[in-house]
């Protein structure tokens, strides 16, 4: 079956691009570049997920979306590529997940969401297998110390009141290597931005590097 994975290029995406190709299924990215605020997609680095497609050596497709019309545009991309069903890296975000259910059923699709309400144990998996890191941070207790900086570094910071996966914009990350990556993702250069609340951290140079 040819599935579409929602893919922001972090963490949770990459491991639904992981789980996918682990089914056997047909699996083709889809980036939604959204406005700089959106409650429904990750927005830095999108440009950056080119490197992990090639380094992965899957379809990818760039969709051009704003908060009113992303439904139609989303709609529209998977109907080109003829996607028999949505994957998406939903670990607890209700609001995330019962829209793209919804936009599955209307279009006769199956919706996966292969880490909902996943644990621990999964985030272990993740450091064990992924190299991580920290893209972005808008939560009490996250400072700009943590932006491009290893994922482990925050986690093991245990930062009281702050989720393990980073869910609701607690803060975004980005892969650099996993199982499916031929090459990995060397980054040369960060451009950090901090304003006291939230901070991000865009990749401005990076290469490949044999593993």
């Amino acid at each position: 079956m040819r599935v579409a994975v929602l893919f922001s290029g972090g963490k949770d995406s990459v491991f639904a691009a992981h789980w996918a190709v682990q089914q056997s299924f047909e699996t083709v990215l889809v980036t939604v570049r959204p406005p700089e605020y959106s409650m429904m997609f990750h927005h830095p680095n999108i440009e950056a997920t080119r490197m992990q497609a090639e380094s992965m050596g899957l379809e990818q497709v760039f969709v051009e979306v704003t908060e009113e019309d992303w439904k139609e545009r989303l709609i529209a991309a998977l109907k080109s590529i003829k996607a028999g069903a949505i994957v998406s890296g939903a670990v607890a975000s209700t609001y995330q997940r019962s829209r793209l259910d919804a936009m599955a059923k209307e279009l006769g699709m199956q919706s996966f969401a292969p880490l909902w309400h996943k644990g621990p144990e999964l985030m272990e998996q993740m450091l064990k297998d992924f190299e991580i890191y920290v893209t972005a941070v808008s939560a009490e207790g996250l400072g700009p110390e943590f932006l491009g900086e290893p994922l482990e570094k925050l986690i093991k910071a245990k930062k009281p009141g702050i989720h393990l996966f980073l869910e609701g914009g607690e803060g975004e990350t980005f892969v650099t290597d996993g199982p499916l990556f031929k090459k990995k993702i060397i980054i040369k250069k960060w451009k950090k931005s901090w304003d006291g609340v939230r901070g991000i951290a865009e990749i401005e140079e990076a290469a490949f590097a044999a593993k």
